[in-house]
């Protein structure tokens, strides 16, 4: 608020009334992020943690059999190609299984569980098989003079201990798996949720404000033809002059009620044209001081934001004043703020309180907006009339609409 407003206001006069945003979020819209438009698929993920278990398992085999067989003629282990076909043999099935288990769900529990649970096993008890299946694809014989063959039997008889051990591992790795898989759909519903929160919010963000919009044609249309209505009998040929320019200002109402911003220069045109129609019935009693749309700063304002207090101005200053009263609109920026001032010479009106339709819309716009870095201000002037103050940022371009919640609900 301007600090030499205040100081104007006499001790006792009514108190101004202002009413900014009170969320401290920019209006400005939010980008969205990288990580949103270029997320990893799940096989990437699969695909990175299966080559950290290979890994892991080939290191830890070489290392077991230094310790425990130093001169290399034991071969406790198997070698490490054989392993590496095994995680290689195993891979497409860690894929189908992960895909089953995601498809499968864990509800209800009493089908869902025991589901998952043979899932998991089966993956984790097809190791050894694919490790003899490894080793016989590699020949190796273990210096034991004759080429391995993958059997049943010898697999069941000889291994069976191992199978165990390899089951119980890999039974690990697998809930390992699934764990990273089951996070990443949970993250991607959610950021999927995000995306659609934000989407409706922006929905309804721009219904919020075309209602706002909407509010003022009709108000605005009526109070015009109530206008021309008492100029038809005195005066035809000045009403039908008066029909041509409200098509004028219809026409740049429904232009101006299309775009969320527009020019400053443009909005001064409105309101000059909507003053013109009110000054041919009120010639005698309404004067009018506006800056030239012309030499307006370059800047944008929300689309109509005018509107309501010019009507507040001619409709509250000439209810119960029988002499003439003088408008004027004055503008005032400085490095990143312009303010609009707006007053009337009239006698102040009680019921002309700032909680009537008009600038209550103006003040849920700002709102909208530009949160707690717009204002409206209004109240009676200590010297007589009504003034009216809009504070609001300087933009040398149009805004986009807000994104995600609307400024008044975000924390």
């Amino acid at each position: 608020m301007n600090a030499a407003w205040r100081e104007r206001l006499e001790p006792g006069s009514p108190a101004l009334v202002e009413d900014g945003a009170r969320s401290e979020a920019p209006c400005e819209a939010e980008p969205e992020e990288s990580a949103r438009a270029a997320l990893w698929p799940l096989p990437v993920i699969l695909t990175a943690f299966w080559i950290y278990v290979a890994l892991s398992n080939v290191l830890y085999a070489r290392s077991m059999s230094a310790s425990m067989d130093p001169s290399g003629t034991q071969h406790f282990f198997a070698a490490w190609n054989a392993r590496v076909l095994q995680h290689l043999f195993l891979y497409p099935v860690l894929g189908a299984c992960i895909w089953g288990s995601l498809r499968i769900g864990w509800k209800p529990a009493w089908r869902a569980w025991p589901a998952q649970i043979a899932i998991g096993l089966f993956f984790a008890g097809l190791g050894t098989p694919f490790l003899w299946l490894g080793e016989t694809l590699l020949g190796h014989d273990h210096g034991s003079g004759h080429v391995m063959t993958w059997t049943l039997g010898r697999m069941v008889v000889e291994a069976g201990p191992n199978w165990i051990a390899s089951t119980t591992s890999f039974v690990l790795a697998y809930g390992f798996a699934l764990a990273l898989a089951s996070g990443f759909s949970l993250y991607r519903r959610y950021r999927d949720a995000q995306l659609r929160s934000a989407a409706l919010q922006r929905a309804w963000t721009a219904a919020r404000l075309a209602a706002l919009r909407m509010q003022l044609s009709p108000h605005t249309l009526f109070n015009l033809l109530h206008t021309i209505r008492g100029e038809i009998v005195w005066d035809p040929p000045a009403a039908q002059s008066m029909v041509v320019q409200l098509a004028d200002l219809l026409r740049k109402l429904l232009s101006a009620g299309d775009r969320e911003f527009t020019p400053l220069g443009a909005e001064l045109e409105f309101v000059q044209l909507y003053l013109k129609l009110q000054q041919r019935r009120f010639a005698d009693r309404l004067r009018v001081e506006l800056p030239d749309p012309s030499a307006a700063p370059r800047l944008w304002v929300p689309s109509l934001i005018l509107q309501p207090l010019i009507e507040n101005a001619v409709t509250h200053g000439l209810a119960d004043q029988p002499g003439p009263i003088e408008i004027r609109l004055e503008l005032e920026t400085s490095e990143d703020e312009l303010n609009v001032r707006l007053s009337n010479s009239g006698a102040y009106v009680p019921a002309a309180r700032p909680f009537g339709i008009g600038l209550a819309n103006v003040r849920e716009r700002l709102l909208v907006h530009f949160g707690e870095r717009a204002a409206l201000a209004a109240g009676p002037r200590p010297e007589g009339g009504w003034l009216a103050e809009i504070r609001m940022p300087r933009l040398a371009q149009p805004r986009p609409m807000p994104v995600g919640a609307p400024a008044s609900e975000r924390p």
